[in-house]
């Protein structure tokens, strides 16, 4: 008999060419157009959490006797094809291209403005 595995134990982690802090630009879905700051990135499912992006309403129960509920409003991952490293100086969205320096070290590079990242 087949056991079920963990959803975590078979996703494979993606190399992300996104990190923490990078601008970005949502290109497709209902939020498209606006930009944002990604506050986490989930590797194992290739998705991407954007500041002010993606908003999604939970209903909070009280925890405590006299405490009152609340709704609290917070952003839901994006899959992470569907966001752009945004050029700020530019104004315009990019690839990212990995370049190798010739002192070895790798860094981060816009393929259309050719703009260094990190």
């Amino acid at each position: 008999m087949a056991t079920a595995t963990p959803k975590s134990a078979t996703a494979k982690r993606i190399k992300m060419r996104l990190r923490k802090g990078d601008t970005v630009q949502v290109i497709t879905g209902k939020d498209k157009g606006k930009t944002g700051e990604v506050l986490r990135t989930l590797p194992n499912e290739n998705r991407v959490i954007v500041e002010g992006v993606n908003m999604r309403t939970r209903h909070v129960k009280p925890t405590q006797e006299g405490e009152s509920g609340r709704i609290v409003t917070e952003e839901a991952s994006l899959h992470a094809s569907n966001v752009m490293i945004y050029s700020t100086d530019k104004k315009v969205t990019s690839r990212v291209e990995l370049i190798t320096e010739k002192d070895g070290s790798k860094k981060r590079r816009l393929k259309k403005t050719g703009e260094v990242i990190d």
